[in-house]
């Protein structure tokens, strides 16, 4: 009845030269394998190893240790806590942190550099 539009009819379904190749379910398994391999190999293993060590870094804290923040702040362990450590950061002036912001233990003598 509409003349101005014409019908549209499907085609024929495509060749089976053109279709992508259909892959076996034990090679998709194979795959997906070694992708959560590679995530494992790059991604995970790597970060619960720095984890690990930064956990044995802070607990084996002591007093006089010359430590940098998570914030930046450099300064000398004077009291150690549970879960709180007190940073000297200059003559007289003390700040509380919680021991997991200690992020790097330096060499004795570095503030006298800094």
């Amino acid at each position: 009845m509409n003349f101005l539009i014409s019908d549209a009819w499907a085609e024929a379904p495509a060749a089976a030269a053109g279709a992508p190749p259909q892959g076996s379910p034990f090679m998709t398994l194979i795959m997906l394998g070694v992708l959560f391999a590679a995530f494992y190999f790059i991604l995970i293993r790597p970060q619960a190893k720095r984890a690990k060590e930064h956990k044995a870094m802070v607990a084996a804290l002591a007093k006089g240790d010359e430590v940098v923040t998570a914030g930046g702040v450099l300064g000398r362990v004077t009291e150690l806590g549970e879960g709180y450590i007190t940073v000297d950061i200059a003559k007289g002036v003390e700040i509380k942190v919680q021991r997991q912001a200690v992020q790097t233990v330096l060499p004795k003598g570095t503030i006298k550099s800094a």
